[in-house]
């Protein structure tokens, strides 16, 4: 692993990022820890337990049964 750091620590993410999974493909360092799934969309927010990224949810929760 790389002696970089995340740098980024809260990410606003809307329904066309789900699933959503960090780290992201969009990080500059997307291979920073292994890939963990983020249930952003059951509570409006969450953390990476890897890295401690917070990402929230912006607008509206998806509604549904999964």
């Amino acid at each position: 692993m790389s002696n970089e750091t995340i740098t980024q620590r809260y990410v606003e993410v809307t329904a066309e990022s789900l699933p959503l999974f960090c780290p992201t493909p969009e990080s500059s360092l997307w291979n920073a820890h292994p890939r963990v799934a983020i249930p952003v969309d059951k509570l409006g927010e969450a953390r990476c337990p890897y890295c401690g990224t917070l990402y929230k949810f912006k607008g509206d929760l998806p509604k549904g049964h999964h």
